[in-house]
C-alpha cells in the first residue's frame, strides 16, 4: 500500500485508478460541492475499496498539511486545467484558478516520495513556455520559496541560478514530464494529457513513462487488413467500408512494428453490451438514459462509432453539443448517454454519477481516464518497490526565502 493524498481530486477518476494500483489516499480534497458529493454517495452505495475515504470539500489554500502527518509517500492530483486549457481564457498564472503553487506547497510541506500531477495539453503552449519551466523548478527545488513582493518572473530566474548552481542542498526532486495519448494505452479516446512525475532525489528511482501499448497502426489493420475488428462486431461484409489504397493508411510499415502493440479502443468497443438507450427505456445501466436534442456545426461533428472518441469534455458553459455526441451507423447522431461518456473514460459501470447529465458530464470530462491512471500507477508503485531507500525519510530542510 502506498499512502498518497489527492489534491483537486473532481469524481474520483484519478483516485479510483491509482486505488487500483495500491494507492491509498488518507485524503481527497476537493472545493467543488457536486463532485465531493458524487464520490460520497458511491461510498454510501457500497463501491468497493473506498468505504474508508475522506473527501474534504475545502478549499486547498486552507489545507494544513501538517494535519495528516509524516508518512505521505505520494502527493497526486489534477490542478484546475483552465488556465491552461485550449478552451478556457489561457491566462496562465494571471487566472486565479491557478492552483500549481498549492501543489507546490503540497509537496514542500509533506516531503513526499514523490507526486504525479496531470493537466491540459494547453500547457505545452509556447507561450506558456516559460510559466511551465516556472513550474517544474518549483517542483524540483520546492524550499527554494520566493520572498514576499517578489513577482514569478524573478522567482524563476532565482529558481535558474539555484538549479545550475554547483552547491545545493535540502529538499529536491527528480522531476520529468510528457505528453500522452490515452488512446495510445487502451483507452477508446483521443485525450491528450501533460502528466508530471517527480521522485524525491535521494530514491535513485530510475523510472520512466510506461512505453505505449495500443497503436493506430494496428487498429487499421484490424479493420482493413485482416477484418478481424469487423468479425469481432459481427459486421457484415456488406457493411463494412472498402479501402482501395491500404498503403494510405500507414499498413505498409513492418509486421514486427505493426504486432508489437495491440489496436486502438473504438467508441464501439468501449459501448458493447450496452442497449440502445432510445428504444431501451429500462436498460439496466445506471446513467444510460436518452438524451435527445443534439445537432452538429462547423467543427463539432460528433464521434464515429469505429475510432476512438473524440475528447469528452466538460465545457466552460454546460457541455459543447458536437463535442459528446456520437453518430450511428445509420449516420444519425444523439448524446452520448452519461454511462457511455464513463464508459469511454474507463469508469467501471458499478461506479455512479448522481448529478443532472449536464453535471455529471461535466465531472466526467474534467475526470483522469482511470485505466490510463492505474497503468501509471502501477508503473510508480514497481518502481517505489525497487526503489532502496536507505535515508528514509528526507527531513525538510527549513523554508528559505531567496
Amino acid at each position: 500500500m502506498i499512502n498518497s493524498l489527492e489534491l483537486f481530486c473532481g469524481t474520483g477518476g484519478l483516485a479510483l485508478g491509482l486505488h487500483q494500483a495500491g494507492f491509498e489516499p488518507k485524503a481527497l480534497i476537493e472545493w467543488d460541492k457536486d463532485s465531493c458529493d458524487n464520490i460520497r454517495a458511491n461510498i454510501e452505495r457500497g463501491y468497493t475499496g473506498i468505504g474508508e475515504w475522506n473527501v474534504m470539500q475545502t478549499d486547498v489554500r486552507l489545507v494544513r498539511y501538517s494535519d495528516f502527518g509524516g508518512d505521505v509517500q505520494f502527493v497526486t492530483g489534477g490542478p484546475p486545467c483552465q488556465p491552461f486549457s485550449l478552451g478556457g481564457r489561457h491566462k496562465a498564472n494571471a487566472d486565479a484558478r491557478d492552483m500549481f503553487p498549492e501543489a507546490v506547497r503540497a509537496v514542500r510541506e509533506l516531503c513526499p516520495q514523490g507526486f504525479v500531477f496531470e493537466n491540459v495539453k494547453g500547457l505545452l503552449r509556447k507561450s506558456f513556455s516559460s510559466y511551465f519551466n516556472y513550474i517544474l523548478l518549483q517542483l524540483s527545488h520546492p524550499e527554494v520559496v520566493a520572498k514576499g513582493g517578489m513577482d514569478w518572473t524573478d522567482h524563476l530566474k532565482r529558481l535558474e541560478e539555484y538549479h545550475t548552481s554547483k552547491l545545493r542542498d535540502g529538499l529536491e526532486y527528480n522531476v520529468i514530464f510528457r505528453l500522452l495519448n490515452a488512446a495510445d494505452y487502451g483507452i477508446p479516446q483521443m485525450r491528450y494529457r501533460v502528466v508530471i512525475v517527480g521522485f524525491r532525489n535521494d530514491l535513485n528511482a530510475n523510472w520512466s513513462f510506461p512505453e505505449s501499448t495500443h497503436s493506430k497502426e494496428a487498429l487499421l489493420f484490424a479493420k482493413f487488413g485482416d477484418g478481424s475488428y469487423w468479425d469481432e462486431h459481427k459486421i457484415a461484409k456488406k457493411d463494412r467500408p472498402i479501402v482501395a489504397d491500404a498503403h494510405r493508411y500507414g499498413m505498409q510499415q513492418s509486421f514486427d512494428t505493426l504486432f508489437s502493440k495491440r489496436r486502438w479502443r473504438t467508441v464501439r468497443d468501449a459501448l458493447a453490451e450496452l442497449p440502445d438507450p432510445q428504444s431501451h427505456t429500462d436498460s439496466g445501466f445506471a446513467n444510460h438514459e436518452y438524451r435527445g436534442g443534439a445537432r452538429p456545426y462547423a467543427g463539432h461533428s460528433g464521434s464515429v462509432l469505429d475510432e476512438p472518441s473524440k475528447t469528452i469534455k466538460a465545457g466552460a458553459h454546460g457541455v459543447p453539443g458536437g463535442e459528446n455526441m456520437i453518430v450511428l451507423d445509420d449516420g444519425t447522431l444523439r448524446y452520448y448517454t452519461v454511462r457511455e461518456s464513463a464508459r469511454i473514460q474507463t469508469f467501471p459501470d458499478e461506479y455512479h454519477f448522481h448529478g443532472s447529465w449536464t453535471e455529471s458530464m461535466r465531472q466526467i470530462g474534467n475526470a483522469v481516464p482511470v485505466k490510463l491512471a492505474t497503468l501509471l500507477g502501477n508503473s510508480i508503485a514497481e518502481q517505489l518497490k525497487r526503489t532502496n531507500d536507505k535515508n528514509g525519510k528526507k527531513e525538510c530542510a527549513a523554508h528559505r526565502a531567496v
